[in-house]
């Protein structure tokens, strides 16, 4: 009996191990659509159909080489809320990227943001006054680059950043090469949902990425999922950021309206789904 026990167990780690190999390869071998946007700019997107982590899948990723001709901003409004569309237009910007958490029935960001020195908004800390878990990572932005960091445990750590530009969010994923440890009893960071990600590579480019959920083309993913999805991918620093139907990726004449993505809020397959939101990461010209 012991040794029928034993056998099941061994049977079943081998089929997660398989699983596990599957999807890994199944990413990095993904025969990706790549198109130009701009010099040093790239859109990657692929569906995976039950490909990836035995469901259906769709990926887009906007890929940026940080050269002298590009910068990255970001786009907000204080109390009210705008489509992440009408950000990048309103900037001439190249792209924008859903940001971080806010107040949807108020607007604003229920993090920490500064733009240009000043700032925007403060962190919504929790009834025991303490930070969210998607307040312990950054965004920052310095002469119009981007790079993630990481909470140092200390209370006024945002303002201790070096940087022209700070959106706080998270959960911070992979910092250093190194996967972050998430909450696994987290609702959140467990279920599948569309989800929006900023990764670092190891050759330094920066990936502007969504996660398509909610329909039967895309299911979206955990944060389990994501994470791994990032290192595959190659990032060294990866930080998710605001999803579900906030979900949407825009690029300045791309396809019928702009929206990469199929965001989710419509409820259908399209890209006419866009939720407002009150804050963007934005890529534009110098």
């Amino acid at each position: 009996m012991k040794s029928l026990f034993f056998s099941v167990l061994l049977t079943a780690g081998l089929s997660l191990s398989l699983f596990a190999q599957s999807d890994s390869l199944s990413a990095i071998n993904a025969n990706w659509k790549k198109e130009k946007i701009a010099p040093g700019v790239h859109l990657k997107t692929f569906w995976f159909n039950k490909t990836l982590f035995n469901s259906n899948q769709n990926v887009s990723i906007l890929e940026i080489k940080q050269k002298k001709k590009l910068e990255f901003d970001l786009g907000y409004e204080p109390k009210k809320l705008i489509p992440t569309s009408e950000y990048g237009k309103r900037s001439s910007a190249i792209a924008a990227m859903n940001g971080t958490f806010f107040d949807i029935a108020k607007g604003g960001s229920v993090d920490y943001i500064k733009s240009d020195g000043k700032v925007i908004n403060e962190n919504r800390l929790g009834k025991s006054n303490t930070r969210a878990v998607h307040q312990k990572s950054a965004l920052t932005i310095k002469n119009g680059k981007l790079s993630i960091a990481k909470w140092n445990g200390q209370e006024n750590w945002e303002n201790s950043l070096d940087a022209d530009d700070i959106m706080v969010s998270g959960p911070l994923l992979i910092m250093d090469g190194i996967s972050e440890s998430l909450d696994t009893n987290n609702t959140f960071n467990k279920t599948r949902h569309p989800r929006t990600a900023v990764a670092v590579t190891k050759n330094k480019r920066i990936l502007l990425i969504t996660v398509d959920g909610r329909n039967e083309n895309s299911a979206g993913m955990s944060l389990f999922e994501l994470s791994k999805l990032m290192r595959w991918i190659n990032a060294v620093d990866a930080v998710n950021l605001d999803g579900g139907g906030s979900t949407a990726l825009w690029i300045h004449n791309y396809g019928e309206n702009g929206i990469v993505n199929y965001p989710s809020d419509n409820k259908k397959w399209d890209h006419n789904g866009e939720r407002k939101v009150a804050n963007v990461v934005l890529l534009k010209k110098r």
